[in-house]
């Protein structure tokens, strides 16, 4: 019997933060993160930049809560980045992303946000940029792509 692996994904911080409210159309994207459907990896510097910006609209007790989920959650990667590969000039703090996407041969980096573009035009390394709307859809209908 064949074993399907699990899809590996970065969320930039921009689709996490939409992913969040019980109203949003984005949640599915976080209620399949918790339940473990796909694998998710995240670094430091990753983590620092959601801590920042989820703080920003929620109170310390449910950041707590969320950072907690993340340590607790088995499909919860944590990596370190060696290398810093400098793709994104328009925002280089985007960087952080794409150093843990190469680190941790994901599958898809997904993001709604245009600096991510100019990856289509990087042969090396390869990393597939996936907009939100496409991985929810993915993500409805079970499948790895």
């Amino acid at each position: 019997m064949m074993k399907i692996s699990k899809l590996k994904i970065i969320l930039d911080t921009n689709v996490l933060l939409v992913s969040l409210p019980s109203f949003s159309p984005y949640r599915l994207i976080f209620d399949k993160l918790i339940d473990g459907d796909y694998d998710f990896f995240i670094s430091n510097e990753i983590l620092t930049e959601y801590e920042e910006i989820i703080s920003i609209r929620y109170d310390k007790q449910t950041v707590k809560e969320l950072f907690e989920l993340f340590l607790i959650l088995p499909n919860v990667k944590k990596i370190e980045t060696y290398f810093r590969w400098r793709l994104i000039a328009n925002d280089p703090d985007d960087d952080k992303f794409v150093d843990a996407a190469v680190s941790a041969n994901i599958d898809y980096l997904v993001t709604n946000d245009r600096h991510f573009d100019i990856l289509k035009y990087v042969d090396f390394p390869k990393i597939t940029v996936c907009k939100a709307d496409d991985f929810k859809m993915m993500l409805s209908e079970g499948g790895k792509t």
